[in-house]
């Protein structure tokens, strides 16, 4: 029987998700082995009959630099009694080859240790992948995918502030990111918005809802101090993992709640949310200005990846191979700074309760400094021009909100 390789996908798509599957086959089936996907992740390939795609040179050749996934993706996690050795002994499969985040990787890990206990030696390498950019690889090096979405997101970002431009409105903008900063970071600051807030810039003070709101209306009023009636404030939703649940919970928002009554933040577009707040915080201050909500989301997850990806996950998937002919099993392939691959192991990444921290932007270096303190926003020596337009423009002073003095 030939030996395989085994393919499944984890958590939600990214670009360049079929750029690593398509290098994976190619690079495995010029040495003789099979190469099977496995559709719908752990569920798929614990099931009693997995749904499988059998890759030949054609079909990995012709997905290579398609966005989304030819490979239905699955968020299922299963517990150690769903683990079952039939399709790894029938296929008599050689190395496990998950994508996904750090979930899909630890879930890879304890099963192979039960494919091991079954006296089937099955090697795991995992290939991590998030447009979030908040896996800590080394130097600071981007996971695919993220240079993709940010670029089609400034796509998106700059044809909104043009509307704003040409209608002089104001648009409330609410960019993907779990805990991290990094894509609103990365959209805002190409596309010259006046607001940016990531929860990453609240590391002196709380996250509340009124804060953010200040902050958006301190860009306002600056900006018609300078007679610019238009603009857009982009906003993280990662600002969302960091809030009090009461602060959620008293927003005013019509929440949904899970069955352990938390609000269910996934069903509930952020920008609407900001929006909505702004507009009433506009009308207690007695301030006519248009804002419109835009989400910038799922727009960015199935898109053709650009040639930084391309490159990239094109480099992942040898580098799969490369460590798979070394020997090495049960870690995350990776590249530096420099394109050379090295195995990287998640006890490299967890802090001392196994979880893995996110990678956050660094607030502190020059990038962040720079961008921010450009931002428009209303300073000290705002305060007698805001007047016009509150009562208390030191209310509205984003540093002050922030703490940074």
């Amino acid at each position: 029987m030939n030996k395989s390789i085994a393919i499944i996908c984890g958590g939600g798509p990214a670009p360049g998700i079929n750029t690593v599957i398509s290098t994976l086959a190619k690079t495995f089936l010029k040495d003789g082995f099979q190469v099977i996907g496995v559709h719908r992740g752990f569920q798929g390939i614990l099931s009693e009959k997995p749904d499988l795609k059998i890759f030949d040179f054609a079909e990995a050749d012709r997905i290579f630099s398609r966005g989304g996934s030819s490979l239905v993706m699955s968020r299922f996690k299963p517990k150690d009694s769903d683990f079952r050795i039939d399709f790894f002994k029938t296929n008599n499969v050689k190395l496990l080859v998950t994508i996904g985040g750090d979930d899909t990787a630890s879930t890879a890990g304890r099963l192979a240790k039960f494919l091991a206990q079954q006296e089937l030696e099955v090697a795991h390498i995992h290939v991590p992948k998030t447009i979030d950019n908040d896996l800590p690889l080394p130097d600071r090096n981007p996971t695919f995918g993220f240079h993709t979405a940010k670029d089609e997101g400034v796509r998106i970002g700059n044809t909104v502030y043009e509307d704003a431009r040409t209608s002089e409105n104001w648009f409330v903008v609410a960019a993907m990111g779990r805990s991290a900063g990094h894509l609103a970071f990365g959209i805002a600051s190409a596309c010259h918005f006046p607001m940016m807030i990531i929860p990453e810039m609240f590391n002196k003070t709380s996250i509340t809802f009124d804060k953010l709101i200040n902050m958006i209306i301190s860009s306002i009023i600056k900006s018609k101090i300078r007679g610019i009636e238009y603009g857009v404030a982009m906003v993280s939703e990662g600002v969302f993992h960091f809030m009090k649940e009461s602060e959620i919970k008293n927003s005013g928002i019509n929440f949904t709640y899970d069955a352990h009554g938390h609000p269910e933040l996934g069903n509930v577009s952020k920008s609407h949310i900001f929006n909505f707040l702004l507009q009433t915080k506009l009308r207690e201050l007695g301030l006519d200005i248009k804002s419109r909500p835009v989400e910038i989301g799922y727009e960015l997850r199935c898109c053709n990846p650009i040639a930084f990806d391309l490159t990239l996950c094109t480099l992942l998937g040898i580098g799969v191979k490369k460590l798979f002919d070394e020997g090495i099993s049960g870690c995350i392939v990776s590249a530096d700074s420099k394109g050379d691959i090295l195995p990287l192991y998640l006890e490299d990444f967890e802090d001392e309760n196994g979880k893995v921290p996110p990678r956050l932007v660094d607030i502190e270096s020059d990038m962040a400094q720079l961008f921010i303190n450009n931002l428009i926003y209303i300073r000290p020596y705002d305060y007698e021009d805001a007047k016009k337009y509150v009562d208390d423009p030191e209310a509205f002073d984003v540093k002050k909100i922030l703490n940074w003095n």
